[in-house]
């Protein structure tokens, strides 16, 4: 008799699906039922997952406790996964990455402040390799998520046309960033006006809010790990 193929999907719709109804459940015996038969394994396989993806160099505790903290964050964050924020697969991903790299940073720092340096390997610059690669791809998934997050409240943030389509210009630049660092400010306003047809005065205004909002957002990104399209500003008020 041929033997059962396993399904090496490990994060599938039903692993979406076992989440939505432990966050809606309200019986503690069930949900701890749905956790361990539905998500644990889940969580267990992104988590090491992740780890094998984004190297981290500065954990200074075995592979199996820096498994268990990551499990044990994602399942701090469980309740914050709704419709909202995506597939579960990306969303979880994200969380438990930043949760990484915040700790990697967190763990380099204190071992500067307590080693002294001759114990760092000199032979390769990985304090700059990580550190460096950590910071540009968590802000590198911010903006994404921050785009994402302005488009969707482009309405309900700017209520004139005019400010909307200021803002729209702004928020497509940041969309193909790839271009931004080729400007300087006064270049980067001479091209918004060019798009946009209207004066600097009124550009201007925007770009102060677009700050306010972007600082709002990353605070709360780097609280939580990542940033959902229903999150309510404090700032609102036009």
């Amino acid at each position: 008799m041929p033997r059962k193929r396993k399904n090496k999907r490990y994060f599938t719709k039903i692993t979406e699906i076992a989440i939505n109804a432990y966050n809606n459940c309200e019986d503690q015996r069930l949900k701890n039922k749905i956790y361990n038969r539905f998500i644990h394994y889940p969580f267990n396989k992104l988590s090491e997952n992740v780890i094998h993806t984004y190297k981290t160099y500065y954990f200074d505790v075995p592979y199996e406790d820096v498994k268990a903290s990551v499990v044990a964050f994602l399942n701090e964050k469980i309740h914050k996964f709704n419709g909202d924020n995506g597939r579960a697969f990306s969303y979880f991903t994200v969380v438990a990455r930043n949760y990484l790299f915040n700790e990697n940073n967190a763990n380099y720092a204190r071992m500067k402040a307590r080693d002294d340096m001759s114990k760092i390997d000199t032979s390769r610059n990985i304090v700059n390799e990580v550190v460096a690669y950590n910071a540009k791809e968590s802000k590198s998934d911010f903006i994404d998520q921050y785009v994402e997050y302005i488009d969707t409240h482009l309405f309900d943030l700017f209520l004139k046309d005019r400010d909307r389509a200021i803002a729209d210009s702004i928020n497509e630049l940041f969309r193909t960033r790839a271009d931004l660092y080729s400007y300087n400010k006064k270049a980067l306003y001479i091209l918004i006006r060019e798009r946009t047809g209207v004066h600097t005065q009124y550009i201007t205004k925007v770009v102060g809010r677009l700050k306010r909002i972007y600082a709002e957002l990353l605070v709360e990104y780097n609280r939580d790990g990542y940033l959902s399209n229903s999150y309510k500003l404090k700032e609102f008020d036009e």
